[in-house]
């Protein structure tokens, strides 16, 4: 069947994957009460157990199991804000697209809120970045249309919208900035989804070597982020274009990790409204600052290979943790 941009119908999942989905969202949801940063762990370790305890291998927090990788492309142009269920990602990949703007590559693991969005569409390098995660399930609302071959036969559980369900629109958006999913929907499509593994991330005590920071920004040609500590939530505050990042449900975005990621960022091979689009590599190496518990860090990046997850070391050589909890990695130049 050949697929177009648009969204389209909505297909069937059977009963038995829709429970088996509800029930993977109930737990989500259940181990997200209290989403409370953790400084326990006493060394970095890539496992993920610790002192007894299950703890995901993107957050360094416990959780019951470990759940199926759920990426989502979402928008982040002003008629897309405030967006839904950012807040619950383990992992937000903040990238540049055309005219200076920025998207973000959400990953879902260890909670899975009620809906997502807006979702919008595919770009060349998040197929880099999703190939980290083993076959994850990616749900986007299309591509290019050469792209979007490509992203079909990449190793993804493609969730696009015109071929799987729990998708619709929102009529008090402006389209196409109105494109919604229904988390159990999705999940009930992706089954053979990988589960959360090892991607290179380190959490535990801060190492020395901090410097007392209270903001950061980050810019893009017509888009910024700055970050700012607040000891009361022992969270960064995210703000874009200077103003406060809104959730619909979950108050303004928020991380316990900020990673600044200083890499090469070329062009796409695939015109984006007549020009080729920002491709921001994500494998090879380089200079990284990394916000944690108010302080920033130095440190170096290295990413060998696609399938490899990137590994942080401060200036001495030795791994740079992560404080517990959701992370954010800006793509920049």
């Amino acid at each position: 069947m050949r697929r177009t941009w648009t969204p389209g119908r909505m297909s069937g999942a059977s009963l038995a994957l829709a429970a088996a989905a509800a029930m993977t969202l109930a737990a989500g949801c259940a181990s997200g009460a209290g989403h409370q940063p953790s400084r326990s762990h006493a060394s970095p370790s890539p496992s993920p157990v610790v002192a007894g305890q299950l703890l995901s291998p993107f957050t360094g927090e416990p959780v019951p199991s470990l759940g199926p990788v759920l990426a989502v492309k979402i928008d982040n142009i002003v008629y897309a804000r405030p967006q839904t269920g950012l807040n619950s990602a383990d992992i937000v990949y903040v990238l540049p697209v055309e005219g200076g703007l920025s998207r973000f590559l959400a990953i879902f693991s260890s909670h899975f809120p009620p809906v997502i969005g807006p979702v919008r569409s595919a770009r060349e390098d998040d197929l880099e970045l999703l190939a980290q995660f083993g076959r994850p399930a990616f749900a986007y609302s299309g591509a290019q249309p050469q792209l979007l071959p490509v992203v079909e036969r990449a190793k993804i559980v493609d969730l696009y919208s015109g071929i799987v369900g729990g998708y619709y629109r929102d009529d008090q958006r402006i389209a196409p900035y109105n494109l919604y999913a229904r988390t159990s929907s999705l999940l009930a499509e992706a089954q053979g989804a990988s589960a959360a593994h090892d991607i290179g991330f380190r959490f535990g005590p801060a190492p020395a070597g901090g410097s007392p920071t209270a903001t950061e920004t980050v810019a893009y040609g017509a888009a910024s982020f700055t970050f700012t500590w607040s000891a009361t939530d022992a969270r960064w505050l995210v703000s874009m274009d200077g103003s406060p990042a809104a959730t619909t449900e979950a108050g303004q975005m928020s991380a316990a990790t900020i990673v600044i990621q200083h890499t090469v960022v070329r062009l796409s091979k695939y015109i984006e409204w007549g020009a080729l689009p920002p491709y921001a590599e994500s494998t090879g190496s380089g200079s990284a600052l990394i916000l944690r518990d108010g302080e920033s860090y130095q440190a170096r990046w290295s990413r060998p290979s696609p399938d490899a997850g990137t590994t942080f070391t401060t200036d001495s050589g030795q791994p740079m943790t992560f404080a517990p909890g959701p992370v954010w990695v800006v793509l920049t130049q």
